[in-house]
């Protein structure tokens, strides 16, 4: 496989013979990823290249991988960008040699290979574990919001958007008629360039329509369960359940709900710093800061995230230790995950310690109220329950240490990574983006061990 592609020659730069790791501090990340890139199974990228057709042979996967991941861990987004720096940057040249990928070879392995990433993470994380950064005792799960690639101007309302896919649509069996009068019977795909935007506009609009169809047939069937849960209830204890009823569920869209024209998977987000155009990217983290499992969300409140994401750090830990009976000790969350449905999930093999009220209230009640004394009465409620718990020692303890572990990741991640804004559009291709920035995190962290072990490269992980 090394003859089939175009490998980089890392020792003569410059027309100069001269050894590059030379050029580059023995402390800079680059030796560890040379080395550890050797050590991953990158056959997920490689499934996408035959010997066969004609051309020069592609770039080297193992490289194309190097280039992403280094960039990303320094905060380099741009292929653009990184074009440039693979000619000029030192770091960069240890890795691409005299084989310099044009920006717009990033740019389409980066797209291409969006679902292959996924793969690279879990891969990157096996390294973290046999450096014996994967603890599983304690991890902490929360979510952070992502500006998507889209304007919050983009957005559109049900009755706006249904006039401009009619009008649309008018207009362009009207320009089909008028070119089928002028043309004849020439072919039927020589449309103009401009015609072609309005028919992709036009299919774009489409999208959003559909969209919101879909959110109203979710929100009716969850307003039918809330229904049939209340009647079962009602049934069960031959009682009327007190409060207002449920109102009927029913599948027409809301005339005020939104869909984005630019990139109709993203949403309408609140952050600390006000409403934006994006994401909901999770992540669940370890004691060690090491990120164990991640996903993005178009859902803006964290409460349906946490079984999936539990799951998946269980998964991932079983494929990155080869262990079939994986077990975290305890789970820690803000108030976005709580609710009673989600506390009903914790088993005996993991405890969740979730937060029942907003984050600066729940720190203000662990300084000021006592710990609880005696037996937990049974008469409690599940929220009643989980503040005796958070308020217990141990509790204060345990989630003392959520804000030690996930928040700094977002923040070094968005600071040093600048992963505060995704660059492509459409809920998979973020996935693609989140994951290789967990990546990228992840491998700081390990080089960041192998400095703190006056360690130079990443042999030792063989060790």
């Amino acid at each position: 496989m090394a003859n089939f592609y175009r490998e980089p020659d890392r020792r003569q730069r410059f027309l100069l013979p001269v050894d590059m790791s030379d050029w580059v501090c023995e402390a800079d990340m680059v030796h560890l990823l040379l080395d550890a890139i050797e050590l991953v199974d990158l056959s997920a990228f490689e499934a996408h290249y035959t010997r066969r057709g004609v051309g020069a042979p592609p770039f080297s996967p193992s490289m194309m991988v190097c280039v992403l991941i280094y960039a990303d861990a320094n905060g380099h987004r741009s292929s653009r960008k990184i074009e440039r720096l693979c000619e000029r940057d030192a770091g960069f040249r240890m890795i691409v040699g005299d084989e310099v990928p044009d920006h717009s070879v990033i740019a389409r392995f980066r797209k291409r290979h969006r679902s292959a990433f996924e793969a690279l993470f879990a891969e990157v994380l096996k390294l973290c574990h046999r450096a014996g950064l994967v603890r599983l005792g304690v991890v902490a799960l929360d979510g952070t919001k992502v500006k998507a690639n889209a304007s919050l101007s983009a957005n559109r309302t049900a009755g706006p958007l249904a006039a401009e896919v009619a009008a649309m649509v008018s207009e362009a069996e009207a320009a089909d008629a008028a070119e089928d009068a002028l043309f004849g019977d020439e072919r039927g795909d020589e449309l103009p360039a401009d015609l072609r935007t309005r028919s992709g506009r036009s299919a774009r609009l489409r999208a959003c329509m559909d969209q919101l169809r879909a959110e109203a047939d979710t929100a009716a069937a969850r307003q039918q369960e809330k229904i049939d849960a209340r009647a079962a209830e009602e049934e069960a204890t031959g009682k009327r359940k007190r409060g207002r009823k449920p109102k009927p569920a029913g599948a027409e869209i809301d005339e005020d709900a939104k869909a984005n024209v630019t990139d109709p998977d993203s949403r309408i987000m609140k952050s600390r710093k006000g409403y934006l155009q994006g994401y909901n990217a999770q992540a669940v983290v370890t004691a060690d800061q090491v990120i164990l499992a991640s996903g993005v969300s178009n859902e803006a409140n964290d409460v349906h995230q946490l079984g999936p994401m539990i799951d998946k750090a269980l998964a991932m830990a079983e494929a990155v230790t080869g262990e079939e009976d994986v077990r975290i000790a305890t789970a820690l969350m803000d108030a976005g995950y709580w609710s009673e449905d989600n506390v009903a999930m914790e088993t005996a093999d993991c405890e969740y310690l979730i937060a029942t009220t907003k984050d600066w209230k729940q720190r203000k009640a662990m300084r000021d109220a006592p710990p609880p004394r005696g037996r937990t009465p049974r008469t409690l409620s599940a929220r009643e329950r989980m503040d005796r718990k958070l308020l217990t020692k141990r509790g204060r303890g345990l989630y003392r240490l959520r804000g030690q572990t996930v928040e700094p990741v977002f923040g070094q991640m968005k600071e040093i990574q600048r992963a505060d804004g995704f660059m492509m559009r459409g809920k998979e291709e973020v996935q693609g983006e989140w994951s290789l920035h967990c990546t990228g995190h992840n491998l700081r962290k390990l080089h960041a061990e192998a400095v703190r072990q006056g360690r130079k490269g990443g042999k030792w992980l063989l060790n």
